[in-house]
C-alpha cells in the first residue's frame, strides 16, 4: 500500500497486482467518470453485463471510495443485479489516483478519446509539474512533444517554474541541461574511456545527453546547443528589467530603437568612455524600416553596389562582435577565424 500523501512515480496498474481483492458493496462506491468528457458509455456497460467472461476487479480510492478504474464494470454489475463487486484498493492521494485512472484506461478497457487524454494531460501537468514530458506522455498515451506543447500553454502562475524534472527512471534532471553538458564535456575530456552512464550520473544528465556531448566534442562543436545558450528571460525577469530601465524587457521582442533608448538610460554606459563609444555605434547603426526605405530610394544608382558591399562588410563586423560577446557571456572563447568561418 502507498502511504497517503506520498506521490508515486511512475504509477501503473500493474503495481497493484499483489494487492488483495476485496468484495465491496456496490452501494458504498462513488462512480464519477472524470476522465471521459462525454461521460460513461451506457452501451459499453450493457455489453459487459451480457458477457459471460469474468471481469477483473475494479480499482477504488480507499479514502474517498471513488472508482479509479472500472465505472463501466460497476454499472454492468448493477445491470446484473449484483449487490457486491470485487475491488482492489489504492491508498495514495487523489492526484495520484487520477493519474492511475488515466494509465489504467489507456492500457485497457474502452479507449479514451484524444480529447479525453489531452484534457487529462493538462490536469497532470498542473498536479505533477515535477514530472518530465516523457513520464506524463507514458501515463496518457500521448507523445512527449504533445506534452511539451501542453506544458507551454499551461505556463501560468498555476504551474510552478521548476529547475529540474523527474524522468521515467525516477531521477531528477535539470530542465536546461547546459551546465550538465559543460560538466559532462569536462569529464569526457579528462577520462575519454568513461562510460555514458558513469558520466551521466556524475553530471546529472541522461546518458543520451552525454552521447550527444561526446559526438559534439568529436566534431569540434560546442557541447551546449545554441538554443540552450540563448535562454529566454522569464516573465518575472522581464518585469524586473522593465522596472530597472527596460534593458532585458527590450530583448523580449521590442524594436532596435527601444533597445537603444534603454541602453542610453543606463548611467554606467553614459558616464564611461567605453559606454559612450558603444552608444555612439548603436545610435549610428540603428536604422528603422522607414529610414531604410528612404535611403534605398535616395541612394544614387552609381553608388548602390558600393553601399551594398559596405553594408555587408559592416554586418559581418557586427556579427563577429555579437558572436564574441555571446561566447564571453557563456564563459567560452571564440577567435576571429572561427567567427568568420561560421559567417561564411
Amino acid at each position: 500500500m502507498m502511504p497517503e500523501g506520498k506521490s508515486v512515480m511512475p504509477l501503473c496498474v500493474n503495481s497493484l497486482s499483489d494487492q488483495k481483492i476485496e468484495s465491496v458493496s456496490v452501494a458504498s462506491l462513488i462512480a464519477v467518470d472524470s476522465l471521459r468528457l462525454a461521460g460513461k458509455n451506457v452501451e459499453h456497460a450493457r455489453t459487459l453485463a451480457q458477457s459471460e467472461t469474468e471481469l477483473p476487479p475494479i480499482i477504488v480510492h480507499r479514502s474517498s471510495m471513488r472508482i479509479i478504474d472500472g465505472v463501466h464494470r460497476l454499472h454492468a454489475a448493477i445491470l446484473q443485479g449484483r449487490d457486491e463487486i470485487d475491488v482492489k484498493f489504492f491508498d495514495g492521494n487523489e492526484k495520484d489516483a487520477f493519474v492511475l485512472a488515466v494509465e489504467s484506461n489507456v492500457q485497457h478497457g474502452l479507449p479514451l478519446t484524444l480529447s479525453d487524454r489531452t484534457a487529462a494531460a493538462e490536469r497532470i501537468v498542473k498536479s505533477h509539474p515535477e514530472w518530465s514530458d516523457r513520464v506524463v506522455a507514458a501515463a496518457t498515451g500521448l507523445a512527449a512533444k504533445t506534452i511539451a506543447a501542453i506544458r507551454r500553454r499551461s505556463a501560468t502562475g498555476e504551474v510552478p517554474q521548476l529547475h529540474s524534472r523527474i524522468g521515467r527512471d525516477g531521477k531528477a534532471r535539470p530542465i536546461n541541461s547546459a551546465e550538465g553538458r559543460r560538466l559532462a564535456s569536462t569529464l569526457l575530456t579528462e577520462n575519454p574511456d568513461a562510460s555514458l552512464r558513469e558520466v551521466a550520473k556524475a553530471a546529472g544528465v541522461s546518458p543520451g545527453t552525454v552521447r550527444d556531448v561526446r559526438q559534439r566534442l568529436q566534431s569540434n562543436e560546442n557541447p551546449v546547443p545554441l538554443r540552450q545558450r540563448r535562454a529566454k528571460p522569464s516573465a518575472a525577469q522581464k518585469t524586473r528589467a522593465a522596472m530597472n530601465g527596460g534593458t532585458s524587457a527590450a530583448i523580449g521582442g521590442l524594436d532596435q530603437k527601444t533597445v537603444t533608448q534603454a541602453l542610453m538610460r543606463d548611467p554606467q554606459l553614459r558616464m564611461s568612455e567605453e559606454g559612450r563609444l558603444l552608444l555612439r555605434l548603436f545610435t549610428t547603426h540603428v536604422v528603422d524600416k522607414q529610414q531604410r526605405q528612404r535611403l534605398i530610394e535616395w541612394i544614387p544608382s552609381r553608388w548602390r553596389r558600393v553601399v551594398t558591399e559596405l553594408a555587408y562588410s559592416c554586418s559581418r563586423d557586427w556579427y563577429q562582435f555579437a558572436r564574441q560577446l555571446e561566447a564571453c557571456e557563456a564563459g567560452e572563447t571564440v577567435d576571429n577565424e572561427q567567427v568568420l568561418e561560421v559567417a561564411g
